[in-house]
């Protein structure tokens, strides 16, 4: 492949890039640089098959110019704020539903036709299924970042039957691992890290989640990509099993050492969108064959011994 990563500096996109340098493809990094990180790109930097393009997707034109050449897109760049999304709700429509637009007529300018796209669980809502299977009846959106997602789904769609595109969307569990950046491991390791003695929870901490490790979820795109012709699929990314907030504040103040006494903000959502149980019913991938390698809790200890080895990371986001 000639594959060009969107959000290529950032947590997933840079992971991805090394992955797919390491399998032998040549890869075009896009990455404006508002989340992603320089030094994800070190290492992929020194290969002679990888090219790095500061640009935003919102620049039409620019994505385009650099689009030119390659045959198939990761589209991985977007806001993914999901909690503080009704304080700026036009993030959510600019940078992630424009933007896959964007992405797709540079496409078409350029005459690729293969993507994958990065949705995610919340476009499920709040779900009365469980697990939720990809072709569970939709309830009303409860976040705008999931709406975003959701309309962009909806265009790629449209652009497989308008045009002949094809590839695979993918609705993630939240993603675990190496580079992480965002998300309550990093939330709550940075709290604790100024105050082991107390840890304010967002809700009552009973929220059901699931996580996927970073790695594990590589391995289920790049199959699913290798896999899948002539057709957009979705996929569900996540583990067989779910675990509450508090099993996950228990395992990292575990890896810690530390007992702090918890500050529930009450209620059983932490925020405006944050769905109470989240857990995807994943047959439709691991019928490809996939299986994740990692548990929750491995993936989390995982998260934060790296958290742990680089508090640069922490410092980047003060």
């Amino acid at each position: 492949m000639h594959a060009f990563v969107t959000g290529g500096a950032g947590f997933i996109g840079s992971s991805l890039v090394d992955r797919l340098l390491a399998d032998g493809h040549s890869v075009v990094a896009f990455d404006n640089f508002s989340t992603g990180q320089r030094a994800f790109l070190d290492g992929a930097s020194a290969h002679a098959s990888f090219t790095l393009v500061e640009g935003d997707t919102l620049d039409l034109p620019a994505l385009t110019a650099a689009m030119a050449g390659c045959d198939v897109v990761f589209h991985l760049a977007a806001n993914a704020d999901v909690r503080f999304g009704t304080e700026h709700p036009r993030r959510d429509l600019e940078q992630n539903t424009i933007a896959t637009f964007n992405v797709l007529e540079a496409m078409r300018a350029t005459g690729i036709r293969r993507i994958a796209f990065s949705s995610t669980g919340s476009v499920y809502g709040e779900a009365h299924v469980f697990p939720t299977p990809e072709d569970a009846p939709f309830p009303v959106q409860t976040s705008l970042y999931g709406a975003s997602k959701l309309a962009g789904e909806g265009l790629i769609a449209a652009y497989a039957s308008g045009f002949g595109f094809e590839g695979c969307v993918f609705r993630f569990v939240s993603i675990l691992g190496e580079r992480y950046t965002h998300g309550h491991v990093f939330d709550f390791y940075k709290s604790l890290r100024a105050d082991p003695t107390r840890l304010r929870v967002l809700g009552n901490g009973k929220q059901r989640k699931s996580y996927l490790y970073i790695g594990d979820c590589l391995d289920a795109m790049l199959l699913a990509m290798r896999r899948t012709r002539n057709a957009v699929e979705i996929y569900n990314l996540g583990t067989d099993e779910y675990c509450e907030v508090n099993d996950s504040i228990g395992w990292i103040c575990g890896r810690l050492g530390i007992d702090p006494v918890r500050e529930y903000t009450g209620g059983e959502r932490g925020w405006i969108g944050d769905n109470p149980f989240i857990f995807l019913d994943t047959a439709k991938i691991r019928g490809l064959g996939w299986r994740p390698k990692l548990t929750i809790e491995q993936g989390i200890v995982r998260t934060l011994e790296y958290l742990q080895a680089h508090p640069e990371i922490l410092e980047a986001r003060a």
